[in-house]
């Protein structure tokens, strides 16, 4: 399959999203709303869950919209600094009660607006990378279909990072490669394939940890029949991770950065 290809299957609306993934894993989730300093941005879904009715988790994940009404809402999955900033809160206080955290990315880019740059999502973002580096609880991020420059990155600095076999991850879209690179935002299928931004190739650069199939024999898995299969693989990393001693695991986090 051409890069090109699976980069139309990334950005399908109606891919494995945030909130099923939620549903799946948790049999209990209180969402928990805004930043404290401006708003809630509703790109970003966020907050505490209980696995198995027993074991606390937080969850925060980049959620796009399945209609034009819902994708207007959640701007396109696109956070501005309100987003980050209340993902960055529910990453302190899940330090703080000693909770895992699993991030869920689907999401072309942070929000580029004036009113984004105004209130200083460069800001929020870096802030973000910071806080992650030195959380001490086990993390997990996985993406689910497009992993778009620092709004991606900002929820992906973690132990681990997966990826879905149909989702990318990239500096920048193909678009805005080409755009840059050859001046034509037309030729970005050729992009694409020098971009290295499949779940393969990044696997190969051991840019990810893991890719995760969407399908077998030919079969592509419901959204349904692939979270189902996708929640044994995340308690099991989960369980995996806690063993570690939390000075290893920012160790390893840390070298794992450092050697890109």
């Amino acid at each position: 399959m051409k890069a090109y290809d699976i980069v139309k299957k990334a950005r399908d609306i109606q891919r494995l999203s945030t909130i099923e993934i939620i549903n799946a894993l948790c049999s209990d989730f209180m969402e928990l709303h805004g930043d404290r300093r401006m708003t809630d941005d509703q790109a970003v879904v966020g907050g505490v869950g209980l696995i198995e009715d027993q074991d606390p988790i937080t969850i925060i994940g980049i959620q796009k919209g399945r209609n034009t009404e819902e994708n207007i809402r959640r701007n396109f999955g696109s956070s501005g600094p309100a987003g980050y900033r209340k993902a960055e809160r529910l990453m302190k206080q899940a330090e703080k009660f000693q909770r895992p955290v699993l991030t869920l990315i689907n999401t072309a880019g942070a929000d580029a607006a004036p009113d984004s740059e105004e209130y200083g999502i460069g800001e929020a973002i870096a802030s973000m990378l910071i806080t992650m580096s030195e959380l001490t609880v086990p993390t997990l991020a996985i993406i689910l279909g497009e992993g778009g420059s620092g709004g991606a990155i900002a929820l992906a600095l973690s132990d681990q990072v997966w990826m879905l076999e149909n989702s990318i991850y990239s500096i920048l879209s193909p678009e805005g490669f080409a755009s840059i690179l050859w001046k034509d935002s037309s030729l970005a299928a050729e992009a694409a394939d020098i971009m290295k931004l499949t779940a393969t190739e990044l696997k190969e650069l051991t840019v990810i940890d893991r890719v995760i199939a969407e399908g077998e024999k030919g079969k592509t898995f419901s959204n349904e029949e692939l979270a189902e299969r996708l929640i044994p693989e995340i308690k099991t990393a989960f369980e995996e991770l806690e063993k570690q001693d939390s000075k290893d695991r920012v160790a390893n986090r840390y070298e794992r950065f450092r050697k890109f």
